[in-house]
């Protein structure tokens, strides 16, 4: 099932990675006419305090900053989580809705290995997304003068693969209790963006403080990987929390009648 799954999403893979590559190569060697001179801290300064905060670019007159900020915060996250909740939706309630799932199952192949196995494959394409990335952050480093941490990137991008495998997982878990890829698809993006909302009205609110608890977005940047290191305590809520659900897709899958 694993090796199916790769083979036949390959297409998809190459594009997600032609997508993540592209905008990699288009903003961040930007940032020594932008960043370098001050005329990025003044853009920042002109804009409204709650934009700011709410967009997290704080720090993004800084090299780091300015990679967290337009990449691993916006576009990169934008962009894996795009994949991994299609990705994720597809496994299990795609398979089903369109027949594919109960031809599986009848050939043998066991309810728990296949959610385990979609899950895994739904993880294995999204770290090398994230290692794409990571790799080409590291090429452009210098050229680009933004003064990178290498060993930093490491802790960036177990965070943004961890957040979209959330949302993947959470997909994969909706279709396996539910068979409908539009219930799953809603699922894997609402924790997204409920996830980013709740970590802007805390960036604006003091008294909200307490909604990072609740957002796996908070949990992957709160304290900006590429420029503090890597958050061991965000990163072990994060891939905690997909290892969650992957259990539960499994269990869902095991207990529910299966319609082609």
């Amino acid at each position: 099932m694993f090796r199916r799954s790769i083979g036949d999403s390959w297409r998809s893979l190459v594009g997600w990675s032609l997508g993540a590559a592209a905008a990699l190569f288009l903003y961040l060697p930007l940032f020594p006419s932008i960043g370098g001179k001050g005329e990025m801290q003044q853009m920042i300064d002109s804009m409204p305090e709650e934009l700011v905060k709410t967009l997290g670019y704080e720090q993004i007159a800084s090299g780091p900053g300015y990679a967290q900020s337009t990449f691993y915060g916006l576009i990169g996250f934008l962009l894996l989580v795009i994949a991994a909740t299609s990705w994720g939706s597809s496994a299990i309630a795609g398979a089903e809705e369109s027949g594919k799932l109960e031809l599986t199952l009848a050939h043998g192949v066991g309810r728990s290995q296949y959610a385990l196995e979609s899950a895994l494959s739904v993880l294995v394409r999204l770290a090398w997304l994230g290692l794409l990335a990571g790799g080409i952050v590291l090429v452009l480093n210098e050229p680009s003068e933004l003064g990178i941490d290498p060993p930093n990137v490491f802790g960036v991008s177990a965070a943004l693969v961890g957040l979209a495998f959330v949302s993947g997982t959470i997909a994969l878990l909706v279709g396996a209790a539910t068979g409908r890829r539009v219930l799953a698809t809603a699922a894997g993006a609402g924790v997204a963006v409920i996830g980013y909302v709740f970590n802007a009205i805390a960036n604006q609110v003091e008294d909200a403080e307490w909604l990072r608890a609740l957002s796996p977005y908070s949990w992957a940047y709160r304290e900006l990987p590429l420029i503090d290191g890597t958050d061991w305590a965000g990163l072990g809520l994060l891939w905690g929390l997909g290892a969650v659900f992957v259990v539960a897709a499994t269990l869902a899958l095991r207990q529910r009648d299966i319609t082609g």
